[in-house]
């Protein structure tokens, strides 16, 4: 079992102030305004979310996990996010502990996914340094409240060696083998400007470029342009931490109905702020 590691850091860590913190994410003026309603009618496929501390990125994702809490309850939640610190792609077939409690694993899909695919490794160990899927968890324990006995994830951890293509259709060839039916969850931040992330393509209108990147690259999901995507965030230098995890989720869905929920930046949340250091938050759903 992997035990959350970034309590009390990204998240709140006793149960009853992570409730609190997450509520007022969805009741944010950066949020939807309220929370989930309890129908469950809408359909699916994916979403696009931060992985920042919830006093960040929070209400930015609350947009995406409304989506999911008004949606119908999958067999399966697949959990992708990027490796920030090793080269290693890595899953877990055991259950994930948060403060709110333990989310299993599919351990069916996670056996049949490792046997199609030799680059993922079960290695519980490479989720302790890596808060991309962690700070997700506690998100859609929330909004499964009502189907909390019901829900099973898989947490991937995957970095830029990933053949992509391969790991889309061994995705898409687990859930076809064990008839499961998923929604991807893709964690992934936008635009890292600033010395402290050694990225300055501009130092004018810092804004207004940043807006401007950040939305032409949506453009490529929108479009499902998966190779215009890896051209566009490698020959810009991009610093989209979870561009690889997203190529997967274009890969593996087919095309349709793309929103983007939410955009703003870390810097936008401080009104005194000179823009020299910020990051980008984006919540993207994909539906039918």
């Amino acid at each position: 079992m992997v035990k959350a590691q970034f309590a009390g850091q990204f998240y709140e860590e006793k149960p009853i102030e992570l409730e609190k913190q997450i509520t007022s994410c969805f009741e944010d003026k950066n949020g939807p305004g309220d929370l989930p309603l309890t129908k469950r009618t809408k359909k699916i496929k994916a979403i696009i979310v931060p992985h920042a501390g919830y006093m960040y990125s929070g209400p930015c994702a609350a947009w995406a996990y409304k989506e999911i809490a008004e949606a119908e309850f999958p067999d399966l939640y697949i959990i992708i996010g990027p490796n920030h610190s090793d080269n290693t792609n890595i899953l877990t077939t055991k259950g994930y502990e948060t403060p709110f409690g333990l989310a299993r694993v599919d351990q069916e899909f996670a056996r049949v996914l490792l046997q199609k695919n030799e680059e993922l490794k079960d290695y519980d160990e490479g989720f302790v340094n890596e808060h991309s899927v962690e700070v997700q968890i506690p998100f859609l324990q929330f909004v499964t409240k009502d189907k909390m006995h019901q829900l099973k994830i898989l947490p991937i951890i995957i970095s830029s060696n990933i053949d992509i293509s391969k790991l889309a259709l061994d995705i898409k060839d687990a859930l076809i083998e064990t008839g499961k039916n998923a929604i991807l969850i893709i964690s992934s931040d936008f635009t890292h400007y600033g010395r402290n992330y050694h990225h300055i393509p501009f130092s004018t209108n810092v804004k207004k470029n940043i807006y401007e990147i950040d939305r032409k690259a949506i453009e490529f999901i929108e479009k499902f342009d998966v190779d215009g995507w890896l051209s566009y965030v490698q020959e810009n230098l991009m610093t989209i931490c979870g561009f690889i995890p997203i190529a997967v989720l274009l890969k593996t869905i087919k095309p349709c109905n793309v929103r983007l929920e939410q955009y703003y930046t870390s810097a936008d949340l401080d009104p005194e702020s000179d823009y020299k250091n910020s990051v980008s938050y984006a919540a993207i759903t994909f539906d039918e």
